[in-house]
């Protein structure tokens, strides 16, 4: 029993067999099988989820973070167990990692309640797992910590320094564009990714990380420090010491995660231009714990926070430069003034304690407020005909020569359309004009993949244009770059006006007004919307994918399931 006379370790969260006593005693000889002494049976116990797998990358590193963790929970005392929850491997599942965060949250939110444990160390890295993990522990409620992979060393090519994965976005769009040959692009694609984490530069998943340790359920500079270095394993052992303590305290994370911090993890998305992912991502989490999202205080917060981290794609540097120039507390040190400083953190300071101690920034990687890499915040939410609930636009990765512009659309209605003809010399298509992808959102068969990069039409590559507007209601990685609109609410596939859109038709964005609007008239539309066809959106007969259908709500909400909000 605990100091407060509550059942801790193996006497909490008894199987019911009708009989207190026997319940506990059952499951201390079925314990008594995996070698614990009877002093080991008496300690609070220390869950640690993890998202290992043969089918993630990211997380081969994991059995000697488990480890580490182990040992901080022993020496401070308490039991350490590992158990798994689903992995999701960001390259290896179809349609897309995305369908699947919902219900790794499940996983998370069920066994850490259901299994007898104190508290909860969450280990994950890959871009969704981070998300599924915080989402699922904000509905459990019980005393968690976050610990990240950590993001991969960079490698070499040619005396370039490679990292995944915007360099593998650069070098392909090379290789459509006939600039490198085939030989040189499989060189490449054994370089890209050569060691343990998460992708090297400002991709989903070190902007999870980042916003994980913003939020303040990780301890300060955890996010940033590499895979492979042993300052990660020293990290785990601590955050497995922490993990304990919470039990005593205990301090769950509706105490970290509030309106106030989640404020806080908005101005840093913004100021290290961090992925569009993260605006989905960090709605669900706050929606877990009824926290409402607005896009427009978004675009507020936006105005007036700049762009400090030069890393790619934005910038020049790595996540590992990112660690050596200081990490986050070096990021939050340079807005402080914004922020709220005064939210608690899973270590026991406030924001503002932590950052007392950071002395020394690389401004080459961290750049001083007033010297920015861009005057004003990664990302803008753009609103208008064509996006009654919204679009995001990742201005820092874009070029601002497109962002006052009228064009013509050219209509893509589905995936399968934009691989049938996005490479045709026929195509009718010029650098002018807007490409539109329809039917890859949250209520389309697609799930919102991470498509919203369109490519650039071959014969247009290879006449060497780099960019131009295109825009859809699916996603696109954190790593990639491009004048990209995304995540445009409602959906086609849920009967929203993106789905009205023709090859021909006339938008205009203007990232100033904020605005995206399909420039026909109200009367042609309803023609048009009368004569579509209606669309079977729930196709499914059974299992996740009919629940999926049922329960997903659109990108402005997060792409949580309605019954989980």
């Amino acid at each position: 029993m605990s100091d407060q006379g509550k059942p801790v370790g193996f006497k909490k969260g008894l199987t019911n067999y009708g009989d207190r006593e026997f319940s506990v005693y059952l499951r201390r000889s079925f314990a008594s099988s995996m070698g614990y002494s009877r002093a080991m049976l008496d300690k609070p116990i220390v869950g640690i989820a993890h998202s290992a797998s043969g089918f993630n990358n990211c997380h081969r590193h994991f059995p000697e973070m488990i480890d580490a963790v182990k040992r901080g929970v022993l020496a401070a005392g308490g039991l350490p167990i590992e158990f798994p929850t689903i992995s999701l491997g960001e390259t290896f599942l179809t349609p897309t990692s995305l369908k699947f965060r919902n219900l790794m949250s499940m996983d998370v939110e069920e066994m850490t309640r259901a299994q007898p444990m104190d508290s909860v160390v969450l280990l994950g890295g890959c871009d969704k797992t981070v998300p599924a993990q915080l989402m699922g522990a904000a509905s459990a409620d019980i005393p968690a910590i976050q610990l990240v992979a950590g993001p991969m060393s960079t490698s070499r090519h040619r005396g370039e320094r490679l990292g995944a994965c915007t360099d593998c976005r650069r070098f392909w769009a090379r290789f459509r564009a006939a600039e490198i040959d085939e030989q040189e692009i499989d060189i490449v694609e054994r370089r890209l990714a050569s060691t343990a984490g998460t992708c090297a530069v400002m991709g989903t998943a070190s902007t999870m990380a980042i916003i994980a340790e913003t939020l303040g359920m990780m301890p300060a500079n955890s996010a940033a420090c590499p895979a492979v270095d042993a300052d990660r394993l020293r990290i785990a052992e601590e955050t497995g010491r922490v993990a304990f303590e919470l039990i005593g305290k205990p301090v769950r994370p509706s105490e970290i995660i509030t309106q106030k911090s989640v404020e806080n993890a908005w101005r840093v998305l913004l100021a290290i231009g961090g992925s569009t992912n993260a605006v989905i991502h960090l709605t669900a989490i706050a929606g877990r714990l009824g926290i409402e999202v607005d896009l427009r205080r978004l675009n507020e917060l936006s105005d007036t926070t700049p762009v400090l981290v030069n890393l790619k794609p934005t910038g020049t540097h790595y996540m590992e430069d990112l660690y050596a120039a200081g990490g986050v507390p070096a990021i939050l040190r340079q807005i402080k003034h914004l922020l709220h400083l005064d939210c608690p953190t899973v270590t026991g300071e406030t924001l503002g304690a932590r950052l007392e101690d950071v002395s020394w920034i690389d401004h080459n990687v961290v750049k001083p407020f007033d010297e920015p890499v861009r005057e004003t915040g990664g990302l803008v939410a753009l609103f208008g005909n064509l996006a009654p609930r919204g679009a995001i636009l990742k201005r820092s990765a874009a070029d601002p020569n497109l962002f006052e512009k009228e064009g013509r659309a050219v209509v893509f209605t589905s995936l399968e359309d934009l691989a049938n003809r996005i490479d045709s010399d026929e195509l009718d298509v010029n650098a002018d004009d807007f490409l539109v992808l329809q039917n890859a959102g949250p209520s389309s068969d697609a799930a919102m993949p991470e498509a919203g990069y369109l490519p650039i039409p071959s014969k247009l590559a290879r006449a060497g244009v780099k960019d131009m507007v295109r825009m859809s209601d699916a996603r696109m990685s954190g790593t990639a770059y491009g004048t990209i609109v995304l995540h445009i609410a409602p959906d086609a596939a849920s009967g929203g006006p993106l789905g009205l859109v023709r090859n021909g038709d006339r938008i205009r964005l203007s990232v100033a007004n904020r605005s995206l609007e399909l420039l026909v008239d109200d009367a042609e539309l309803d023609a048009r919307r009368a004569a579509m066809p209606v669309q079977d959106t729930h196709k499914a007969t059974r299992g996740y994918a009919m629940l999926y259908e049922r329960e997903i709500l659109q990108a402005d909400e997060g792409c949580d399931f309605r019954f989980l909000k």
